[in-house]
């Protein structure tokens, strides 16, 4: 059975019992808090927790219909990436020449020193590689503050020369920018289809079913070792699939729901992505080739996201020498920030040694309260808007982008790369992209 099913019971009970108490205190002291439950944010985290427990049966299935070995869909989907990444090159070949003619050459790519970082999370501070502060600018670099795409829909900045004036280049010029809209749409065309084939072979080749059957190690058993053990192997894997979710702009799209909220309680918790099977994570099947049996890894999970939930709370305190070890409600208040110190900081799950060990620890300082939601919020209680705006930012960057490199860049690269490049190309103001990366630090 499994554990985080079995206790939505407690999940729900809990709830009541803190948006009690936050009512109290609130008739109590007039003054309201982050902890707050507000009704459509309140719903929105449930209907976000109730799809991401549906969608694994329905998208896991389906994506391992494009592995690449046996998949019913990988042909064709291959045979589209192919022919588009082919119609992209041919589409931006032909732009360049007409910019040629036109006695218009863009500038070169200018490769950027900018550290790749997350995304904010909506409510949070410290999520993702390179949040922002309490501002409501994007930071480069960071994951828990503004997506990437809000300064991207700014302005699809023009690349094109100042070069010759008059009909004719006015003509070339129009003709060259819709050779690169049609370059740009087959690359995106191009960069999804084989983003399919890659999650769907990853997530068929990775199942801990399939690595147990290959384990380089004897069967570790189901004892209270073996579960003890199995749970700290899971929570390094999802250390490092945390923090990657963080640093990269792709991975943070979908790990951003978590962080789209400005409020900061147990209903967060249940705040979830809802298209993890679109991604390439370490896998936790990994666990199988060292002993683990499958049902043991899934133990782990549950024993793991279990845990975290109650670290989703504003109204528990510092517990003393526990810090020292376990994630705790204080120590994830940070992960959720988006305060300039606090950004992409504390990523682990039961323990904090990991963040501790890697140089991603960062303790709540009580004389700054931690500012909860993205750099840049929002501002939608809508489920599917939550689940796909930076999905859809990475697409407009992908199709207004003229180069390979860029292309690529704007889905692996972190934000911090993105509003970095933004600056470059004149799509952000170079003082809010300078502003944001001494945010990012």
């Amino acid at each position: 059975m499994d554990l985080t099913v079995a206790a939505i019971p407690f999940f729900f009970g809990t709830m009541g019992a803190e948006a009690w108490h936050q009512r109290r205190r609130l008739e109590r002291t007039g003054v309201r808090t982050a902890g707050d439950y507000e009704r459509n944010d309140t719903i929105t985290s449930l209907s976000m927790g109730t799809i991401s427990l549906v969608m694994p049966f329905v998208a896991n299935p389906f994506m391992r219909r494009f592995d690449v070995m046996n998949g019913r869909y990988r042909k064709v989907a291959l045979s589209v990436a192919g022919s588009a990444a082919v119609a992209a090159v041919v589409a931006d070949a032909v732009a360049r020449s007409k910019a040629l003619a036109a006695g218009e050459l863009p500038d070169p790519p200018v490769r950027t020193s900018a550290t790749s970082g997350h995304i904010a999370a909506p409510g949070s501070t410290a999520h993702d590689p390179g949040a922002a502060d309490n501002s409501t600018e994007p930071t480069p670099g960071s994951t828990s503050g503004a997506t990437v795409g809000s300064i991207a829909t700014e302005a699809n900045a023009s690349r094109l020369g100042r070069g010759t004036t008059g009909p004719r280049s006015r003509a070339m010029r129009r003709a060259r920018s819709g050779w690169q809209r049609i370059g740009g749409a087959a690359a995106l065309t191009a960069i999804a289809a084989t983003g399919a084939v890659a999650a769907g072979t990853w997530a068929g080749r990775t199942t801990g079913k399939r690595l147990y059957a290959k384990r380089i190690v004897p069967d570790l058993g189901t004892g209270v070792g073996a579960t003890v053990a199995a749970t700290a192997a899971w929570d390094f894997i999802y250390y490092w699939n945390h923090r990657f979710m963080h640093s990269s702009r792709y991975l943070w799209a979908l790990h951003v729901v978590h962080h789209s909220s400005e409020h900061y309680n147990l209903s967060t918790a249940l705040r979830q992505s809802v298209g993890d099977a679109l991604g390439l994570f370490v896998p936790y099947g990994a666990m199988g080739l060292v002993g683990f049996r499958p049902e043991m890894i899934e133990r782990a999970r549950g024993i793991n996201l279990i845990y975290q939930y109650w670290v989703h709370t504003d109204t528990i305190a510092k517990l003393g020498p526990a810090e020292k070890v376990l994630n705790t409600a204080s120590h994830h208040r940070v992960h959720h920030g988006s305060n300039r110190r606090y950004l992409d900081r504390n990523h682990g799950s039961i323990l904090i040694i990991w963040d501790r060990m890697f140089g991603t620890f960062q303790e709540e300082d009580d004389d700054e309260p931690v500012v909860y939601g993205l750099t840049k919020n929002i501002n939608t209680f809508n489920p599917l808007k939550v689940a796909t705006h930076e999905l859809v930012h990475i697409g407009r960057d992908v199709a207004g982008s003229d180069t390979w490199a860029d292309r690529l860049s704007f889905v692996l690269r972190g934000p911090g790369w993105a509003y970095e490049r933004h600056r470059e190309l004149g799509t952000v103001s170079a003082h809010r992209a300078e502003e944001a990366a001494a945010l990012a630090g």
